[in-house]
């Protein structure tokens, strides 16, 4: 008997430790451009499906000779609505976390913080660190992480990061929360075997590691097309809502929490114009 009682407590710490709790239920979109204007159409999206949550790309880091620099900043000729909630995002290249870098979350941080104090971005809460880390940078960027979470905390901001399918075999970032980023799944170059940017088939291998993965996760679906040319042949890689939606069933009967938070990548007047508002509800459902 006393060992099945020190068997449910050791059971009730090792789920107490875990970082699954559930998102709050919302729509949001990524902005992915460098200057902040919303057309008449993109608003119009925004408000039907509402949407009040925008990640958005404030700039890049990328590596030069001796040091990480911030690249492609965002200009804001236009002033954030007040209902929306902008959750500034930096692209970090993953070269940048071949070593540290001295105050690198520093630098970060505050950048951000003067970005919307310049712009009067007004009631941010969190931060977004978007990276593709592999096994050779994962240990430097997760110091990193937690060099930013705690500058975050110290601004009372909280801090999520992306995570692409092959890094959810590693160990879970020390931030509040994930994006799980559903495209961009397959080699770009084998186009005539399946879409690169979303295919249910590249998928499924990574589907496993779902249910088990220690953090919060929202989902990201790809909404745009891209355009290549590939041995003289002009191709658009073009996902259908059909797709999208046989991934967003795999993944969520994987781990159903990831129907609460639902993320198109990115708002855009063409990739609106892509789908049928009927898609997009479907995409969006919870």
């Amino acid at each position: 008997m006393r060992r099945l009682c020190w068997l449910f407590v050791l059971l009730l710490v090792v789920a107490c430790g875990k970082r699954t709790a559930e998102l709050p239920v919302e729509n949001s979109v990524y902005y992915w451009r460098t200057e902040w204007q919303l057309d008449s159409i993109s608003k119009a999206f925004l408000q039907q499906h509402d949407i009040r949550k925008v990640y958005c790309r404030y700039f890049d880091v990328v590596m030069t000779d001796s040091m990480p620099m911030p690249n492609a900043t965002i200009a804001f000729p236009e002033k954030v609505p007040q209902q929306l909630q902008i959750v500034p995002t930096v692209f970090i290249t993953e070269d940048c976390m071949h070593r540290r870098h001295e105050s690198l979350a520093e630098k970060i941080v505050s950048r951000i913080l003067q970005i919307n104090e310049t712009n009067d971005v007004d009631g941010v809460e969190e931060i977004q660190i978007d990276c593709d880390y592999t096994a050779r940078s994962r240990k430097t960027f997760y110091d990193f992480l937690e060099e930013v979470r705690r500058e975050a905390r110290a601004h009372g901001l909280r801090l999520s990061a992306t995570i692409r399918l092959h890094q959810l075999s590693m160990p879970a970032p020390p931030v509040d929360y994930g994006v799980l980023m559903l495209y961009n799944t397959g080699d770009p170059r084998k186009f005539n075997e399946r879409n690169p940017v979303l295919d249910l088939r590249d998928v499924q291998p990574y589907l496993r590691r779902l249910a088990g993965y220690d953090l919060p996760l929202a989902a990201a679906y790809p909404v745009y097309s891209w355009q290549r040319t590939i041995y003289g042949v002009h191709i658009e890689h073009t996902v259908t809502a059909e797709e999208i939606l046989r991934v967003k069933k795999a993944v969520e009967e994987q781990r159903s929490s990831l129907s609460h938070s639902i993320i198109t990548y990115h708002l855009d007047q063409e990739n609106i114009k892509r789908y049928k508002s009927e898609d997009y509800e479907a995409i969006y459902h919870h």
